[in-house]
């Protein structure tokens, strides 16, 4: 009986001790601990698009069970609806207190979002020991991520979208990349044995041999997507990249639009930008050999899932939507295709999670970001959504993954850019020069100098 009495008292001791020095999760400060009544009961509100309830499953339990007082309501957008459901939530001072923001919208939500603090202060449960085992309240502070941290911790890209004038305004939960999808069954019908790696002649000739046009010269199965606008897939990403491949500088340090200049030690005589656009377009020009799409087909993800398109430029969110419409369709995944000899540069899209100014709880809501966003935790999320990893410290893990081991290869070249406040109309703007091109391919400079004021006008 003595034994088990000296047992007690020496447990006691060690969590005195534990309470009093503050050793615990977070290395965070203590206040004195006080009764479980005075602990405060809090919601947040989470909106997202894309992934279900599920795959945040495990972090939310996570998260709930170290903070009992925090309940979390997940709530899930289709993506056509999102941003209208958020704006108007946001005007009726009803917003979410954590949301998602793709990485091009944050300069134009940065005055509805709340920065990071330089420390979070949190409530905890600790249980005191002995024999009544009762529960109390301790309160932690500890410092957030810092710029530096998100410059060191995350992919390169991170940091240039979620740090605003030296404040964080978001952190990721994954960084997709854009890769090739080839239908395999079309390849090998075609004599294709191989994926090319570089935008050349390989690859065009790839392309005429999966070209195939009816008797009155209909297209009836394309090579590859590209030469369009709207019934293309991310169009301005393929774009943006062809041009940052080519060695286009697409905006300056200061935001600048500049992709319709020549580089400085360029020729005179060639403009990347501008060929570039042209590569692109000839996909969608009759009178080319390359000639194999036009503004006629469907959308290039329909035509991929329908058997119609022999190559296909998409992301790892494009997975779960090929296999939900077409579970039997035999396509692989390869890496995006470079400019042989020149810098491999790879094309990031992605969303940031960022909390609201209007929240109520913006420590909490910053603290479960962290929490969330953390290696610790968001291998969960990633193993069940099969997303690639935003931190530096996961790619060499997710390279051999059989399901998205070529999306991590090419995250530490993978870049995008500023496309001023108001990403969208950037978007239509491309879309505009695309179709211009198009149509007056002698007036292709035009085009494209006139895009670039455009969205400069969406900066300023």
């Amino acid at each position: 009986m003595k034994k088990v009495k000296r047992k007690i008292l020496i447990t006691g001791l060690l969590i005195g001790v534990f309470l009093i020095t503050g050793c615990g999760a977070g290395g965070g400060v203590f206040s004195n601990p006080s009764p479980t009544a005075d602990l405060e009961k809090i919601t947040l509100e989470y909106w997202r698009v894309w992934d279900s309830s599920s795959a945040f499953k495990e972090i939310i339990e996570g998260y709930t069970t170290m903070h009992p007082q925090v309940t979390i309501r997940y709530k899930k957008f289709r993506y056509e609806e999102y941003e209208e459901e958020l704006l108007n939530a946001f005007a009726e001072g009803r917003g979410p207190d954590v949301f998602s923001l793709h990485s091009g919208w944050m300069r134009r939500y940065q005055k509805k979002l709340e920065p990071m603090p330089p420390e979070t202060t949190m409530q905890f449960v600790t249980t005191s020991g002995g024999l009544k085992n009762e529960k109390t309240v301790d309160t932690r502070t500890k410092k957030s991520l810092t710029p530096t941290d998100v410059r060191n911790n995350f992919v390169e890209t991170v940091y240039t979208d979620a740090v605003i004038e030296d404040e964080v305004y978001g952190l990721p939960l994954s960084v997709d990349t854009m890769v090739i999808f080839y239908n395999r069954d079309l390849l090998n019908a075609a004599g294709v044995t191989s994926v090319p790696k570089y935008w050349d002649e390989d690859f065009l000739k790839t392309v005429q041999d999966l070209t195939l046009e009816d008797v009155n010269g209909n297209i009836v199965q394309s090579g590859v997507a590209l030469g369009t606008s709207d019934n293309i897939q991310r169009y301005s990403d393929i774009l943006s990249l062809l041009m940052m491949q080519n060695g286009v500088k697409m905006s300056d340090e200061l935001g600048n639009v500049t992709f319709n200049q020549i580089p400085k030690g360029s020729s005179r005589d060639y403009n990347p930008a501008l060929e570039a656009l042209r590569f692109y377009t000839d996909f969608a020009n009759p009178i080319k050999e390359v000639y194999t799409w036009n503004t006629e087909m469907p959308n290039s993800l329909d035509a991929f899932i329908a058997g119609r398109l022999a190559i296909f430029f998409g992301y790892s969110y494009h997975i779960p939507l090929i296999k939900a419409q077409a579970p039997r369709l035999n396509y692989s995944l390869s890496p995006m295709l470079q400019i042989e000899g020149n810098t491999e540069i790879n094309f990031a899209n992605y969303w940031l999670e960022a909390v609201s100014s209007q929240s109520a709880h913006t420590d909490v809501a910053w603290d479960f970001v962290q929490y969330a966003t953390a290696a610790e935790q968001v291998i969960a999320y990633l193993n069940n959504s099969k997303k690639p990893t935003a931190l530096r410290s996961l790619v060499d893990d997710q390279k051999e993954s059989e399901d998205i081991g070529v999306f991590a290869n090419q995250l530490l070249t993978a870049t995008n850019w500023y496309r001023g406040k108001d990403y969208n109309a950037a978007e239509a703007i491309i879309g505009e020069m695309i179709d211009s091109a198009m149509i007056n391919p002698e007036e292709m400079d035009d085009a494209l100098t006139l895009a670039a004021r455009k969205i400069q006008q969406t900066i300023k």
